[in-house]
């Protein structure tokens, strides 16, 4: 009875009454590792027509490795919400940033702020994204999840090749769940464009964009915290790590779709060629930074990635560190991939640099550094 409980499918196992007229409101944020994600439940007593109606509130810091347990109360603010897949209408799935008792001092890995001045000073040149998330699909093994889904206990399956875009119970594992989460996303209202199973066997993917500006970010991690939360469902966790399997298995990225006005205009494709390709070579060693923990594991050349210390680009290659899609070329106008990010990014970096290196000139490079690295300082 424990198990099925704790994989139980249906959260609305005891319904609310009609006559309840209440909105949960889950309150979402990024913790202080970086990457996880932590929600609560706040019941409001009337209905959220609009972000003013979303009051901040706080939770313990010193549970979340943003705060000491002397001075542990951080700040939520809601940024933005939607639609909650898995309680119904009215309910709502609230993306928070996190600040210090002050209310103006940024957590440690609340970036959101920063991503939020670097496009309005952009917003002129209309900066569009597409992510393409990978992940690994890890089964439980007693508390622990150590091995790939799919995988024999300890050992490896046949070798890859047979498992991108897959069919087939021998070779795909785990499409239930991806294609929960697919429909949940859409049904929270997220700016998902599509799944596919990815070159590892147990390795998935899904996309999200067309976005504009910050709202790239927004959806990515909204749509990360509902894949955690299938995830519960099924009893399978979610691994974003570059390589979190050693040896001649794929690791995990998160492309970026990148292309702004002038991209996308008459002459777009020399223009990436000429002016901004020159430019994200220059930045190369400085991008790598923000670009996820443990990157060189993956950036080995091998499994369609670049070499991690060298900046390379090739029309519809997979293979170096920028790809120009063969449709742009063909049109003269369009967008660019960056390949080089992991899996584990925070996209509001991710996003800040290229829109940094493309329409500011880079001027916002050292702050970009400077607030990752107080970020991951230990507490004082």
């Amino acid at each position: 009875m424990t198990e099925q409980l704790e994989n139980l499918r249906n959260f609305n196992h005891y319904k609310l009454n009609t006559n309840v007229k209440v909105t949960l409101a889950e309150y979402i944020w990024i913790d202080g590792t970086g990457l996880g994600l932590r929600s609560k439940t706040k019941v409001f007593h009337h209905e959220i027509k609009q972000l003013s109606d979303l009051e901040w509130w706080t939770y313990d810091g010193s549970s979340t490795e943003q705060a000491n347990t002397k001075w542990s109360e951080i700040y939520l603010k809601p940024v933005v919400y939607v639609r909650d897949p898995f309680r119904g209408a009215p309910h709502l799935l609230v993306l928070c940033e996190t600040y210090l008792p002050d209310k103006k001092t940024p957590a440690r890995y609340n970036f959101r702020w920063l991503a939020q001045e670097i496009m309005e000073k952009a917003k002129e040149h209309n900066p569009w994204f597409g992510i393409e998330q990978e992940y690994y699909l890890l089964k439980r093994t007693g508390t622990t999840h150590t091995w790939p889904l799919g995988w024999p206990n300890g050992g490896f399956p046949h070798p890859q090749g047979r498992y991108y875009c897959s069919i087939g119970e021998r070779n795909n594992f785990g499409r239930a769940l991806a294609e929960a989460h697919q429909r949940a996303c859409l049904n929270a209202g997220l700016k998902l464009a599509g799944i596919n199973a990815e070159a590892a066997p147990s390795q998935y993917e899904f996309q999200i964009g067309i976005a504009q500006g910050i709202e790239a970010g927004d959806h990515l991690w909204l749509a990360r915290y509902i894949l955690e939360r299938i995830g519960e469902e099924f009893g399978i966790d979610i691994n974003y790590d570059p390589k979190p399997i050693k040896g001649n298995w794929s690791g995990s990225g998160a492309h970026f779709n990148y292309s702004d006005s002038k991209t996308r205009g008459e002459g777009g494709y020399q223009y990436i060629l000429k002016t901004l390709i020159p430019e994200l070579e220059k930045y190369h060693e400085q991008s790598l930074f923000l670009y996820g923990s443990n990157n060189v594991d993956r950036l080995t050349g091998a499994h369609e990635t670049s070499e991690y210390g060298k900046f390379t680009w090739g029309d519809g290659s997979r293979g170096g560190s920028v790809r120009i899609p063969i449709i742009t070329k063909e049109l003269g106008q369009g967008y660019f991939e960056d390949r080089r990010p992991a899996a584990n990014i925070d996209p509001y970096l991710v996003g800040s640099v290229l829109v940094d290196i493309t329409l500011l000139g880079g001027t916002n490079l050292e702050k970009l550094k400077q607030e990752l690295f107080k970020s991951s300082q230990p507490l004082s």
